[in-house]
């Protein structure tokens, strides 16, 4: 069975440990418009976050510890909660994200999230900030 996740408007911890949860169960879960996940928050402190970890850096052998694609930042954060086991590996083989909706999942029901009151910031802008 296929879960396909609508993206927008929803906030990027709620819907990774949604997505996580539902990986561990043995479904496969398809996120689409993840470049327009909000990250809930003071922009300020997310920024300095996101550069604390991009300062941390990586060997040039491995690459960055970060990217600045938003997709692979979604599926970054989902990673971190899953276990580091093969059962946590093989979960997150089945998650796959995408940063607008692929032809394939046009007609699709979606499940989708309501808006965030607050302050919030999307993971395209993050993601620029990065670049």
């Amino acid at each position: 069975m296929e879960i396909v996740i609508d993206g927008e408007n929803a906030i990027l911890g709620r819907i990774s440990s949604f997505v996580a949860k539902e990986a561990m169960k043995g479904k496969n879960v398809v996120i689409v418009n993840s470049k327009k996940i909000i990250i809930s928050g003071n922009f300020v402190e997310i920024k300095e976050e996101y550069m604390r970890k991009r300062r941390l850096g990586g060997s040039s052998r491995k690459g960055i510890i970060l990217s600045s694609i938003p997709e692979k930042m979604l599926k970054k954060t989902i990673k971190g909660m899953l276990p580091s086991s093969r059962r946590g590996v093989e979960a997150l083989m089945r998650v796959r994200c995408y940063n607008d909706v692929p032809e394939k999942y046009v007609e699709v029901e979606k499940i989708k999230s309501s808006r965030n009151k607050g302050d919030f910031n999307t993971l395209e802008k993050v993601s620029k900030l990065l670049k």
